[in-house]
């Protein structure tokens, strides 16, 4: 099993045991350590894994931090455990500190059980700077940050790969934290920039308070527009081959994608929700979406003979339409979040799906009848 589906195991689990999680201890036992072993580490053999890791540091006598790596004897990184409610934005890492500049570890991590921060001595050696230069979220990740946090594990660990990139990592980091909070509420220099480049005349504190709604409708536009063309470049490719091989199944045509239908942000979001509802049922890559003008359809196996259920968001009022026995039932919702409330009928459709594949005589093609065209 790769590193990949080692942590995306970890993370399927974390949402059901999350609220039995009430102490550092329970944090380290059902969350770091799993995480620690998941990176190739022996958490049971004291060669490789130093729980309670005591040093003597100048006056401190006795301190300990929760975890100490070893590889070739010698120690690789330290591991500071706070509860699994902590922010760790507002923790204290003097423990981590003091031990980082006198072990031979280059990185300090400090977690929560759920976000990890990976510090290092960038700024000035031998001082663990102020700012991780890399976080990994059990929650909240891609494939990409799967692939720095594979660098350190057991099997590829290397300092001095690590360390070339910890600087561009560390910096792309915080820029996409500023441009982020920027985009969400920009600040009076922000707007500025943007007023500048388009308005000739004073910038005065009416025009500014003008501009900056301006700047955040052109952003939300043109992150939408940016989404919906990589979206439906990807629906198309889908289409034609859903085309291809199934020649007598009617599929949506892909001209329709173009004529008038927009995908909004939140049939992207109730999309990905159901996705992460399917996680712990299916592989998540066998769920699609196919997007029209009255509703936004979510299938299995991208066809429309097994419809998982359908995003009615083209109105005031949402509703969801969920499926049994090829009947939907259409139900209001407040918001994207109510989704999850149906998480087990969105999954017993797909387990209905399963099992009448499973029922099949040998031998048979058969097929399921769509409960509507889509």
């Amino acid at each position: 099993m790769d590193l990949i589906d080692r942590v995306k195991e970890l993370a399927t689990k974390i949402p059901n045991q999350l609220e039995h999680i009430q102490t550092e201890e329970a944090t380290k036992t059902a969350f770091v350590m799993p995480f620690i072993s998941a990176l190739g580490y022996d958490v049971f053999n004291p060669l490789e894994v130093v729980p309670e890791f005591t040093a003597d540091i100048g006056t401190k006598k006795g301190e300990k931090v929760d975890y100490a790596v070893k590889k070739d004897n010698k120690i690789i990184l330290l591991f500071e455990c706070k509860t699994a409610s902590s922010d760790l934005n507002k923790e204290h890492m003097s423990q981590l500190h003091r031990y980082f500049s006198t072990s031979d570890s280059r990185f300090g991590i400090l977690t929560n059980g759920i976000n990890y921060q990976f510090f290092s001595d960038i700024d000035e050696p031998n001082k663990m700077d102020s700012k991780p230069f890399f976080e990994f979220n059990m929650l909240d990740f891609e494939d990409h940050h799967v692939s720095e946090l594979k660098k350190f594990s057991k099997s590829t660990f290397s300092l001095e790969d690590i360390l070339t990139t910890a600087s561009t990592l560390k910096y792309l980091g915080t820029i996409k934290k500023i441009l982020g909070k920027e985009l969400d509420n920009p600040s009076d220099s922000f707007v500025r920039f943007f007023a500048s480049q388009v308005y000739g005349g004073r910038l005065t504190s009416s025009v500014m308070d003008q501009f900056t709604g301006i700047v955040k409708d052109a952003r939300a536009q043109f992150i939408n527009e940016k989404i919906n063309e990589r979206l439906k470049s990807a629906l198309k490719a889908s289409v034609s081959s859903s085309s291809s091989e199934e020649e007598n199944e009617e599929v949506q045509k892909p001209q329709e994608y173009d004529d008038g239908i927009v995908t909004t942000q939140e049939e992207i979001e109730g999309y990905l929700i159901v996705k992460s509802i399917l996680r712990e049922a299916i592989d998540v890559d066998r769920v699609s979406m196919r997007d029209t003008k009255s509703y936004c359809g979510i299938l299995l196996d991208n066809t429309n003979r097994k419809p998982i259920c359908r995003l009615h968001f083209n109105s005031s009022q949402k509703y969801i339409g969920l499926f049994k026995n090829k009947q939907e039932e259409r139900i209001h919702i407040e918001n994207l979040n109510d989704i999850f409330n149906y998480a087990d009928r969105i999954k017993a459709v797909v387990v209905e799906y399963e099992n009448l594949i499973d029922r099949r005589p040998s031998g048979e093609g058969g097929s399921l009848e769509p409960a509507d065209s889509l």
